[in-house]
Formats: C-alpha cells, structure tokens, sequence
C-alpha cells in the first residue's frame, strides 16, 4: 500500500520490485512526489529492468543528472559542497527546520545555532535568484545586486524550465559587503534584484521560499 496515507512523506518502507526487496524511502530531491530506492548491488540490475518494464506504457523515460539539477534549483534544494560549505551556518542556509533543539543532551553547536534563531539575527543568507528574462543563462559565479549595490553571487545555478528562466542560489550579504542590515522576507522582497551575466545586468526576482511549489503541496500529493 502506497497511499499517502499508508506511505505519507519521509516514510520509509521495504518494498518489492520484481524478486528484490528494497527500502523505498518517500522523499525527492526534484520536487515532485517520488520515492528513493536503495537497493542492494546484487539486485541492481534486476531492479532496474522490472522498473523499466513496469515504466514503458506510462511512459517512463530517462533522465540525467543535468535534468535533476534544473529541478532542484527550481525548488531550491541545497546541495552541501556546492551551494553551501563549512563556513555557513544552519540558518543560514536556510536549514534550521531540520535541528532539533529539544533534543535530549543537544548536539555539536546548538548554542551557535540557537542565537541565530532570533528575528532581525542573521545578515547573510541563503536566498533563490530566477532571471525574469528567458533569454541568459546563469552557471555560477555571477555577481547579484540589490537596488544597485553587490550583495553576493550565485553559487550554483541552471535553466528552471517550469519557472521560465535561468534559476540559482545566491548567499547574499544584507546592506552589501560593509553592512550588516538584517535579512527577512520583507528586506528581500522589498528589494530591486539583478543578476550581472556577462557585463550585463538582468533583472531578477529574489526569495527564501522555494519558487516552485512553495508549499510542498506537489511532493505530499
């Protein structure tokens, strides 16, 4: 029983594919419902052809990891060594939901992370960056202003093809690089966003919720 019901999101459950027993947990890092295998090596093959098999009159095609880094971008999935490294914190990258700091005997760096909790706190943060141009693509590196002044740039980006643009994360300083003005939603959406690409500023918009499905309503579908 896959219902959502019986199988809601970041469950886990030992499944059947074909003469494989496998451990399907329900969680994505595409931003759609889906479910992650672990199989076991011997099994891999096997898995593989039934999934094919059972695929092909739905309509079941392959897909790259180039494919899989537009649609993580789209939803604003970190990837650690690549949007984020051991210089950023929790919070800010946007993460704090996943500590818990109630629990019993706490964990390496709670103190840290529990005096960025509070509001008007941080003043870097992780934020999502779309072109509102379709036309110029974003790789990395690009410079991101707001209301003219450079307050970061992009660390990892490719083309949203649901969002109708080139997509990236941009850990960005509040005030610019001299300030420290704090980062919330209203400094962010209160702001004019462009994205130098190429000596040529574009116009962006900026946010901390994910653009695509911000709710999570598609992958607890």
């Amino acid at each position: 029983d896959v219902s959502d019901a019986a199988f809601p999101f970041r469950a886990a459950r030992r499944v059947d594919i074909g003469c494989a027993l496998v451990l399907a947990t329900r969680i994505t890092y595409v931003g759609e419902l889906g479910y992650e295998l672990f199989v076991p090596a011997e099994s891999a093959a096997h898995v593989y052809e039934a999934i094919v098999a059972a695929g092909e009159p739905l309509g079941l095609v392959h897909a790259g990891l180039k494919a899989l880094g537009s649609l993580r971008l789209e939803k604003g999935y970190r990837d650690y060594g690549h949007d984020l490294d051991n210089l950023d914190t929790l919070h800010e990258a946007g993460l704090g939901f996943t500590a818990a700091f109630d629990k019993p005997g706490g964990f390496v760096g709670i103190e840290a992370a529990r005096a960025q909790r509070g509001p008007g706190v941080l003043t870097r943060r992780l934020v999502q960056v779309l072109l509102t141009d379709p036309e110029p693509l974003l790789y990395h590196g690009e410079v991101v202003y707001r209301d003219g002044v450079v307050v970061g740039d992009v660390r990892a980006a490719s083309y949203g093809h649901t969002l109708g643009g080139a997509v990236g994360l941009s850990m960005v300083q509040g005030g610019g690089a001299d300030a420290g003005e704090p980062i919330n939603s209203a400094w962010v959406n209160s702001g004019s966003w462009e994205v130098d690409v190429a000596g040529t500023r574009y116009p962006a918009r900026a946010s901390l919720r994910p653009l695509y499905d911000p709710k999570n309503e598609r992958i607890k579908a």
